[in-house]
């Protein structure tokens, strides 16, 4: 991996705080020609660094009104479990993130539902059918009072 230098940092700040940025937009504001911005760009794109583009939507807005923070824990980890469990959680659209985590629980995931009854059917019909689970525990967010994707980038910054 490539060390991100300063310019790359700026790249990366300015792109997640407007992923919709042209080219020239984004040149003009490094205070650089078109044609290096641009290479500079698809070479971040390339390396992985960027991995896609998306627009940040307003979960509430949309009627999803409940934020879970799920942990599970499970008491088969063989391959066919482990397998079956993960392509439920990545089909699964109220699932927004699942992490593997240490500690008494094996599983944290992050859920979205309309609002309680939605919520409890969707652990019905998700949750409690995951392969091993032997404990779901739930804590529901009262107030979001920061939520963010952006990652903190500044140079030196050597990935490691």
């Amino acid at each position: 991996m490539p060390e991100i230098d300063a310019v790359n940092a700026r790249i990366l700040a300015l792109l997640q705080d407007d992923g919709r940025m042209t080219n020239a937009k984004l040149s003009e504001r490094l205070g650089m020609s078109e044609t290096p911005c641009w290479r500079r760009l698809k070479q971040l794109e390339q390396d992985g660094i960027i991995e896609g583009y998306q627009a940040n939507l307003n979960r509430r807005k949309l009627g999803l009104g409940v934020l879970a923070f799920v942990q599970l824990r499970c008491s088969e980890h063989d391959r066919t479990a482990t397998a079956e469990f993960q392509r439920i959680v990545e089909t699964s659209p109220n699932i927004l993130s699942c992490h593997n985590t240490t500690g008494a629980d094996d599983f944290l995931l992050i859920v979205v539902a309309r609002d309680l009854d939605d919520y409890s059917a969707f652990v019905d019909s998700t949750l409690r059918r995951l392969p091993g689970v032997t404990s779901i525990r739930s804590n529901l967010s009262l107030r979001e009072m920061k939520a963010s994707s952006k990652l903190p980038v500044s140079p030196p910054f050597a990935p490691g």
